[in-house]
């Protein structure tokens, strides 16, 4: 849920574009916005926001994610089905569409752009 929602601020379209890229995170992650979430056999994650557990992934990164650390990123039934370049470039946008300050976000046509031109960095 957007922090405009939860704060009572003004709704704008930027909630629709925090929405939008938290069911895109939900899908790639296949794991819960808040709870924990089982992603091995027997192997349990701690309780983390989703949000803030892939932001630390890509910072511990240094933002130049191996194909290895997106692997533990992603839903672990993926394997090795995806691109790196456009998995990169999805996570960027992703965490950009989330932030808590609706003016840091992007409108939802630059959301476009942004995932349509993978190899631009923004």
């Amino acid at each position: 849920m957007a922090p405009e929602w939860v704060f009572n601020h003004p709704i704008t379209s930027k909630v629709d574009v925090y929405s939008y890229e938290m069911v895109v995170l939900e899908m790639i992650t296949r794991r819960s916005p808040t709870s924990n979430q089982a992603i091995g056999y027997n192997e349990i994650i701690e309780q983390k926001q989703l949000v803030n557990w892939v932001r630390e992934k890509v910072h511990e990164a240094s933002e130049s994610l191996t194909e290895i650390q997106i692997m533990e990123i992603l839903d672990p039934t993926m394997k090795e089905e995806f691109e790196n370049i456009q998995m990169k470039n999805i996570l960027r946008v992703a965490l950009q569409c989330v932030e808590e300050d609706k003016d840091a976000r992007p409108t939802m046509s630059e959301v476009v752009k942004m995932l349509l031109d993978s190899d631009k960095d923004y």
